[in-house]
């Protein structure tokens, strides 16, 4: 059963990682299957998301920690529920599109699936023991209170939210993958475990590595009346970006490569 779990969650997170290199290369096939209006900004932020979604997964897969999947669950299991909610809504005004309806009904299956996961990992307990520190904790509820208020204000279609314009339908979608992920830091302050944090930080890491670049490209183009919101977004970036490095490579009581060795919790205080 485990090496059946462990090769599910590895198959799928290479699937998402190749969707992402796709979207982030503007490939036509791979963007049709979005099927809402998008540039090519929007098409890397949707490569951004695939590759923080990808990347725990994998973790998860490769490292057997299946307590960690109900933070990402919760994350994703409101996620793909607000967008289907809001997609069924969509269609309902407008019969004749029906890849809307499609992707509705693939959002609702990703959801349930979510929520299953979410019942089977609930149980299992943490095989690593380490708290989460306390400058992550700190932090996460900075993440949260940014992304509950940006998701929010998303979701209620607030103009100049982001670095480039988006559609009405845009906005609400977007708003419901920042909403998901607040979840997800709220459910790590909850149960405030490092591995809770781990698959976190790897996927804000790879969410980064693929934003940071064009962000910073975009600098050159961007609106002014938007100005504003690339500098915040980019600073927020370059923010999660370091807190990743440091708790995953440089902090010696929680770095990657500390998996298997001693740890004294007492230096994560």
């Amino acid at each position: 059963m485990n090496s059946f779990v462990r090769y599910a969650f590895i198959a799928a997170s290479l699937i998402a990682l190749g969707m992402a290199a796709c979207f982030f290369l503007q490939l036509p096939w791979a963007t049709s299957a979005w099927p809402w209006p998008t540039g090519r900004l929007s098409n890397i932020f949707i490569a951004s998301i695939l590759a923080a979604v990808g990347v725990p997964v994998l973790w998860i897969g490769l490292s057997g920690e299946w307590a960690a999947v109900t933070g990402g669950a919760i994350n994703l299991s409101l996620m793909y529920a607000g967008m289907a909610v809001f997609s069924f809504q969509v269609y309902a005004q407008d019969a004749t599109r029906r890849s809307i309806l499609l992707f509705a009904i693939f959002c609702t299956a990703l959801a349930v699936a979510c929520i299953a996961l979410i019942v089977w990992a609930r149980r299992i307990p943490f095989r690593d023991p380490r708290p989460l520190p306390r400058g992550a904790q700190v932090s996460f509820i900075l993440f949260a209170t940014v992304l509950v208020l940006t998701g929010g204000a998303l979701v209620l279609k607030r103009p100049n939210i982001f670095p480039w314009p988006l559609s009405p339908e845009q906005s609400v979608l977007y708003g419901w993958i920042f909403l998901g992920a607040a979840c997800y830091f709220v459910y790590a302050l909850i149960n405030p475990k490092w591995k809770n944090a781990q698959g976190q930080l790897l996927g804000f890491l790879a969410y980064d590595v693929v934003l940071i670049v064009p962000f910073v490209n975009h600098f050159a183009k961007v609106d002014p009346g938007l100005r504003m919101s690339l500098i915040i977004y980019t600073g927020v970036i370059i923010f999660s970006g370091l807190l990743a490095i440091y708790y995953l490579l440089l902090n010696r009581a929680t770095r990657v490569w500390m998996l298997r060795h001693k740890v004294d919790v007492t230096s994560l205080r």
